[in-house]
């Protein structure tokens, strides 16, 4: 099985040295790549920035916004026959990009105006047909409830729900939701384990 996992954050770039982003690592991501080379898995890890080395064996790519990262999965999936959306995407994007470093007005505030960045699991997924495409929710309230309904909204086939203490840990929890209505809580545990946990419950009857 050939599998896609996008990890890692992405960056909405303000000016030349500015940006927008998040407290994404990157570690599940890479973890997930890792479990599933183990398990025998052909793996394109689409990652933005990080400072993990890919592991030896999976075709890399990197990218920084949003915008790439859809490219390069857009690329990479119509060979794929499954999909680990894992990656922490910038929900919005500046309009404007100014060319010049930004400087700063004394008594003066600066203003962005945002637009929404595409969303990256749900494009692939509405052209999913039989491969299976696994989506994370981030919540800090009402997880179960906001989890399913984005399973639903973006027709994934699996959910991976954690809290924001996950982010940058080198350990978590998780609880797998599939769209059949089960539920499987993990952890907390290193996440190299909850990754070899979520690839055994996941594809335990997909792999090739």
């Amino acid at each position: 099985m050939r599998v896609l996992v996008t990890a890692g954050p992405t960056r909405e770039a303000i000016d030349p040295v500015r940006f927008l982003s998040n407290r994404s690592s990157g570690r599940m991501g890479y973890a997930i790549a890792q479990a599933l080379l183990a398990a025998g898995h052909e793996v394109v890890l689409v990652s933005g920035p990080v400072q993990i080395t890919p592991p030896d064996g999976v075709l890399s790519v990197q990218v920084e916004s949003a915008l790439q990262m859809l490219d390069a999965s857009l690329a990479a999936w119509p060979d794929c026959d499954a999909m680990f959306a894992v990656a922490a995407v910038a929900d919005y994007r500046p309009k404007q990009v100014s060319e010049q470093k930004l400087k700063r007005q004394e008594g003066e505030g600066q203003f962005l105006e945002l637009i929404p960045n595409p969303d990256i699991v749900a494009t692939l997924a509405a052209t999913k047909q039989q491969r299976l495409v696994i989506g994370f929710a981030l919540e800090s309230h009402h997880g179960l409830q906001h989890a399913r309904a984005k399973m639903q909204r973006k027709c994934l086939d699996v959910v991976v729900l954690n809290g924001p203490e996950a982010q940058g840990a080198a350990s978590s929890r998780m609880t797998i939701l599939k769209s059949d209505g089960s539920q499987h809580d993990v952890g907390p545990l290193p996440k190299a384990e909850l990754a070899v946990e979520l690839v055994r419950y996941t594809l335990a009857n997909g792999a090739d």
